[in-house]
């Protein structure tokens, strides 16, 4: 499928889809030419098939939409705002797009359950980082956000205020991880975001999981062998309907 902006979208529907009429929660998620072919990849693939195949053996089925990033345009789209070495700032338009002509194109043409409590968005790296604003930004689409080794640090770590004054969406879950391997500046700062969301009143374990990877680097596979284990936690109130 392409949208208005030409850009194509990797839709994964569970083997189930195609022997009935059920409805199923959706995840939105960027950086879409690495999830599912290791030829299309940046760095090796997320394994996505073999882990939405896992998670569906174990009753948590959804459709999954891969929003492949725009190559030289990616840290633009990806920011939502503007660092005074690397530049970007273009998140919100990038949002925009996601929520008011991808979500609508995936609804109209895809059984899926619309609702914000089974609409999720999730993403690694800066891709993480746009999915974490987002969860916030737009309360009202998004129930529940994974952020992969998000880059906190981007705009002088600017994340961390906003989520800090963001009113928390009632009831939405967070999965935030971070790789030990990446370096202690990047631990400190994933820590610091999990300890705002802790007194902001996320409950951990029940609207917040927290991972500490210690063999994980900044690194595809590293992600991809994560977000397996998050699909149950990310999932659990989102059963096809």
């Amino acid at each position: 499928m392409v949208p208005a902006n030409g850009r194509n979208l990797l839709v994964y529907t569970p083997a189930s889809y195609a022997r009935g009429d059920a409805r199923y929660p959706v995840i939105y998620m960027q950086d879409g030419q690495n999830l599912f072919d290791p030829a299309t990849s940046f760095a090796g693939d997320w394994g996505l098939k073999t882990a939405l195949a896992w998670a569906s053996r174990r009753g948590f089925q959804a459709i999954v939409v891969g929003i492949p990033n725009m190559g030289a345009a990616r840290i633009t789209e990806y920011t939502p705002f503007v660092d005074p070495k690397v530049g970007g700032g273009q998140g919100e338009r990038y949002l925009d797009y996601l929520v008011h002509t991808v979500k609508p194109l995936i609804d109209e043409r895809f059984r899926t359950l619309p609702e914000r409590a089974h609409t999720g968005i999730a993403g690694s790296s800066l891709g993480g980082l746009i999915s974490l604003y987002a969860f916030f930004r737009y309360p009202e689409v998004f129930g529940f956000t994974a952020a992969l080794s998000p880059s906190l640090w981007f705009a002088n770590a600017a994340i961390l205020a906003f989520v800090e004054q963001a009113t928390p969406p009632a009831g939405g879950r967070v999965y935030l991880d971070v790789g030990l391997r990446e370096g202690p500046a990047h631990v400190a700062l994933a820590r610091q975001l999990r300890d705002i969301l802790v007194a902001k009143g996320y409950e951990p374990r029940v609207e917040l999981r927290w991972v500490e990877d210690r063999e994980g680097r900044h690194h595809e596979s590293a992600w991809g062998r994560r977000f397996r284990k998050a699909l149950p936690f990310l999932l659990r109130n989102g059963k096809p309907g």
